[in-house]
């Protein structure tokens, strides 16, 4: 399967390693950024070594506006494209987001209402070409329970979880495949310094499931494969003895 490819988000860790393994399979690639002008020397190398297409296009998600003309502004430039990636986010400060505003709008905003907007639009252009497409979207795991360490941007992911969940039964009887991916902590700039980090998986790793996961069509993907029994555990804690644990 392989065709072109909008990624949103492109200048994050993972969405530069999707990049390279999605052009390794064959697909023409668009990464839309904020400052996509630094995706350039990504653009070439890819060009160069693995001979695919590479287009720029400059995106903010927080510009909500601008979200509804964006498939067609992409189309038109660009030319037709069947996959949609998005894996934009912002991590926030949990301290500062408890009595600043600001910090707090910027993390459900960024999370949450622009990833939504920008997939609901997305998905009826994907819908409307009749042809074999898909949106993969980064959730997190972060998002299966509200914890006092992040429950903000936790929050605003399993918002997005669900929103996914939603999209992809509703896209279910039509040729648009939805998969969510839920990482574990990733070795990337957004969780640099964070407390508490374990069992930390690279970039790499994290595209080659989500690659995997794609082609195999799966629903839902925890990367790598143990979160998704690391936060079966976590989820079945009984609520009484769950507030008093320090997670």
């Amino acid at each position: 399967m392989s065709g072109r490819a909008l990624i949103l988000g492109a200048r994050s860790a993972i969405a530069q390693a999707l990049a390279r393994r999605l052009a390794s399979k064959g697909w023409d690639l668009i990464l839309a950024a904020r400052n996509c002008a630094q995706l350039q020397p990504l653009a070439s190398e890819i060009e160069l070594r693995q001979e695919r297409s590479v287009s720029l296009w400059e995106f903010d998600a927080a510009d909500f506006e601008s979200l509804e003309g964006l498939p067609a502004e992409v189309r038109d430039t660009c030319g037709d494209f069947q996959l949609v990636a998005l894996l934009f986010g912002y991590m926030g400060n949990q301290l500062r987001v408890r009595s600043d505003t600001s910090e707090l709008e910027r993390t459900l905003a960024t999370n949450f209402t622009g990833a939504a907007i920008v997939l609901s639009h997305l998905a009826n252009y994907l819908e409307e070409l009749d042809e074999p497409a898909g949106i993969i979207g980064i959730s997190s795991v972060a998002g299966d329970r509200g914890r006092q360490s992040n429950y903000v941007y936790g929050a605003a992911k399993g918002g997005l979880s669900l929103f996914l969940q939603g999209l992809r039964n509703r896209l279910s009887t039509t040729a648009v495949h939805v998969l969510t991916v839920k990482p574990g902590f990733v070795d990337t700039p957004m969780t640099e310094g964070l407390d508490g980090l374990f069992l930390v998986a690279s970039p790499e790793r994290v595209a080659t499931d989500i690659v995997r996961a794609y082609e195999s069509r799966r629903d839902v993907l925890y990367t790598p494969w143990f979160w998704r029994y690391i936060m079966l555990a976590v989820r079945l804690i009984p609520e009484r003895l769950f507030k008093k644990l320090k997670l």
